[in-house]
């Protein structure tokens, strides 16, 4: 093996590389074919040596990554990310394609893991280090070389060469050189002599665990030296090179790695994502662009024209006018920037410029996407069905195929109608997903319509969930088992009524039959404990919500009714007393409550199960209780009135009684505009007063009498009610003011009958209406509109 690398015979070929670097994997290609190595050494963790087959697999396709997790806890993980343009990957295929051993050589990951583990417990371990024995001074070393500053080394060459950005410094030396052009092993010389420079500048470079990573290393280097002594290459971080390089003891070696904590370890390939691979990425590798990267990996020539190719393609799907002209006059410009800025070839830099200038006008908004589409992208790679997985992993794998939903790493709407099996089934395994933690899909507004039936959700599948998948497979092997065992846990664990209520609606929509047990019998011994009203009142809303949508899933919902309607005899004992005597901000929460609660109600007399006509009964009841205690605030009197006035409770001229009465001289002005924003704050509040013209009367005439003194206090209030109409409201209710009283405007001069409203029916205007509601509706929709005059449909004018 002889090559530009000045080394001393017997020494190992020594490859140093940037992570996800093409040139660095085109070079690391020239070298091997140059030098034909017995044995390929690569940095990566040594447990994975037995999964380095599957590297060759047909339907192996990176980017992919190498997963080690502890056993004990699957979410403690480590990710080593390969893409096609990696060397540490170009090395695997090729000691694959020349039948030539490959090993991982750095520290292997049961020490990893567990020194994360047991950072937290750092300054534990510093206390006591000197009296570990054997390994104490090795150990108190490690513990001191963490000390250390680190340093970018692209950063430090880039800036010694006078670049301001390390990306395009490494493409103008390493990815614009021609790989495989005169001396194989010049760039790695030349790259060693730098990084030996910067290690005798900057010392270990900046974290301590590098020097106990390369004593693994060079231990690993000789035992594959003992095999074959002049036919070792080894492919790693051109930072590690110098270390490697350097002549050190085996008894030191040996003595910096001894006493290392270990957790057991398991590791598997998982598909990764370019998207990953970049800076912006959870688990990132540290390059910006690897989409292009991928390209300058792949092309094999004209780069730049092909690059522009893609994006004109991919703007053109975007109903942009791009034409072949365009093209060529953003290769010319791209050529003439690089010439102006001294490059000897066009970068992305230029490229970029280019295609903001030509194709894009000067906009950067049709370049973000060239940016997220192609210059990151959204490639998913996939890994064989023979790679180790945990046995919950391997079922999702099957239900992904049955269900034909299998992961993307771009972002998708999927648009489910229940009604239909297979979209039911996909609805279940996603809601069983998110108990179990692994966020594939997340619930989102349907465009398509607001039946009970159907579902959108936004699917985009992460690298990380897989350790999500691993971490949850300790409930069970399969989707369901797991699901099941994780809400029986939480059930218990929770500690909030609302948590149980939740859960209990996600056991539903999960289709989770044998957890509901657990969970209702947690949720009837909660609801029996708990004497907060507002605990109670928080919590049925999520009742009736499964009560009501149940049936859409075919699930059994009787144990459920019996507890909602328990829950709701419990709000309606406790409401009154819990209403007295709140102050405003406490007073503004329970009004929430008390609308939930009635929205609730109101659904649950849909419910067979428990609508039978008393808990409504009962709620008026109540709400009548609140609206006349003069101990309940403002707040929630006026929405206790406005709730019987929409309930058709309380006639209209009993509202507006009530309303004088709060209004009047004797009530402090604080407390009217609080009953005020109680009854007419909220939805529809602003229609009542539009077409009302007694209520509007009374509010005009009670807001102009306010004292001066007292008008600064209640115009918060008021300010906060009549902000939240709508435009269209507010605008009707400023020209009404405009008016003044007495004076009727065009719509209520129209309207000769009782204030505010027409005489009656107009039933050629309801037939009118039928066909089209019939049309939106459909035969299959929520309800139908039948024809008989008996049923018409009332129109107000």
């Amino acid at each position: 093996m002889n090559g530009g690398q000045a080394r001393d015979a017997g020494q190992p070929l020594l490859l140093g590389v940037r992570h996800h670097g093409p040139g660095s994997a085109r070079a690391v290609r020239a070298a091997l074919d140059a030098s034909r190595p017995r044995v390929v050494l690569i940095e990566g963790p040594p447990e994975a040596d037995p999964l380095i087959p599957l590297a060759a697999a047909e339907d192996m396709r990176p980017p992919v990554a190498l997963l080690a997790h502890a056993v004990d806890e699957p979410g403690r993980s480590a990710f080593w990310p390969l893409a096609a343009f990696s060397p540490e990957w170009v090395a695997l295929r090729w000691a694959l394609e020349h039948r030539v051993p490959a090993r991982f050589i750095d520290l292997p990951a049961t020490h990893t893991l567990a020194w994360e583990r047991d950072e937290e417990e750092n300054e534990e371990d510093k206390e006591g280090v000197e009296g570990e024995g054997g390994g104490g001074e090795a150990a108190a070393e490690r513990h001191a070389l963490d000390e250390d500053v680190r340093i970018d080394p692209l950063g430090v060459l880039a800036d010694t060469a006078g670049y301001d950005d390390a990306e395009r410094w490494w493409e103008d030396v390493v990815e614009h050189r021609g790989a495989g052009k005169g001396d194989a092993l010049a760039p790695f010389t030349a790259l060693e002599e730098a990084m030996t420079a910067l290690r005798e500048t900057y010392g270990s470079g900046g974290h301590g665990r590098d020097l106990i990573r390369e004593a693994h290393m060079r231990l690993r280097i000789r035992e594959a030296q003992r095999e074959s002594e002049d036919g070792v290459a080894v492919v790693c971080g051109a930072w590690h090179v110098p270390a490697l390089r350097r002549r050190a003891g085996v008894t030191a070696d040996r003595a910096l790695l001894k006493g290392l904590p270990r957790v057991k370890t398991d590791v598997t390939w998982v598909p990764w994502t370019h998207r990953r691979l970049s800076r912006a990425g959870g688990y990132g590798a540290g390059i910006d662009s690897p989409g292009w990267y991928a390209h300058l990996f792949a092309a094999p020539d004209r780069p730049v024209e092909r690059w522009l190719t893609k994006v004109a393609g991919l703007l053109r799907a975007e109903d942009r006018a791009v034409s072949p002209g365009y093209v060529i006059e953003a290769v010319r410009l791209a050529e003439t920037l690089a010439a102006l800025r001294g490059r000897p070839l066009p970068g992305l830099g230029e490229a970029t410029d280019a295609v903001r200038a030509v194709m894009c006008d000067g906009s950067d908004v049709p370049l973000a996407l060239v940016h997220d589409r192609l210059v990151v992208g959204d490639v998913l790679g996939k890994v064989p069905d023979s790679v180790p997985a945990v046995p919950l992993q391997r079922d999702l794998e099957r239900t992904q195929r049955r269900l034909r939903l299998g992961p993307e790493a771009a972002e998708r709407e999927l648009d489910l109608d229940l009604r239909r099996e297979t979209d039911a089934e996909r609805s279940r395994l996603l809601h069983r997903l998110r108990l179990l933690g692994i966020d594939w899909g997340r619930p989102a507004a349907s465009r398509s319509g607001t039946g009970t039936f159907r579902e959108t959700w936004r699917l985009r599948w992460e690298p990380e969930l897989a350790v999500r998948t691993a971490e949850a497979g300790v409930w069970g092997t399969t989707v369901p088992a797991a699901a099941t065992a994780k809400a029986e846990a939480d059930a218990v664990a929770a500690r909030a009524l609302a948590d149980v209520t939740g859960l209990a609606e996600r056991c539903l929509l999960a289709a989770l039959p044998d957890a509901l047990p657990v969970v209702m019998r947690v949720l009837a011994d909660r609801a029996a404990l708990d004497t907060d009203v507002a605990h109670l009142a928080q919590a049925l809303p999520a009742l009736v919500r499964s009560l009501r949508y149940g049936d859409v899933r075919g699930t059994d919902t009787a144990a459920l009714a019996e507890v909602a309607a328990g829950l709701a005899e419990r709000v309606f004992v406790g409401l009154p007393p819990a209403c007295a005597g709140l102050d405003a901000d406490a007073a503004e929460e329970m009004r929430r409550h008390v609308d939930a609660v009635h929205s609730a109600l109101g659904l649950l007399g849909d419910v067979p199960a428990a609508g039978d006509g008393r808990l409504r009964a009962r709620w008026r009841a109540v709400l009548r209780t609140l609206s006349a205690r003069d101990a309940v605030p403002g707040v929630l009197r006026g929405r206790a009135v406005r709730l019987l006035l929409d309930e058709g409770e309380l006639a209209q001229d009993e509202a507006a009684r009530l309303m004088r009465l709060v209004l009047s001289p004797g009530t402090p002005p604080a407390d009217a505009a609080a009953w005020i924003e109680g009854f007419v704050g909220g939805s529809g509040g602003g229609l009542l007063l539009v077409h009302d013209e007694r209520l509007f009367g009374l509010v005009d005439r009670w807001l102009t009498a306010v004292p001066a003194e007292a008008f600064t206090d209640v115009l918060p209030l008021l300010r906060r009610t009549f902000s939240a109409y709508e435009p269209g409201v507010r605008r009707t209710l400023g020209e009404r003011v405009r008016r003044g009283p007495g004076r009727q405007g065009r719509a209520q001069a129209l309207t000769a009958g009782a204030p505010g409203f027409g005489p009656g029916v107009d039933e050629a205007r309801a037939d009118a209406v039928l066909p089209v509601l019939r049309l939106l509706l459909g035969p299959d929709g929520d309800g139908e509109v039948q024809a008989d005059r008996a049923d018409r449909v009332e129109v107000r004018r």
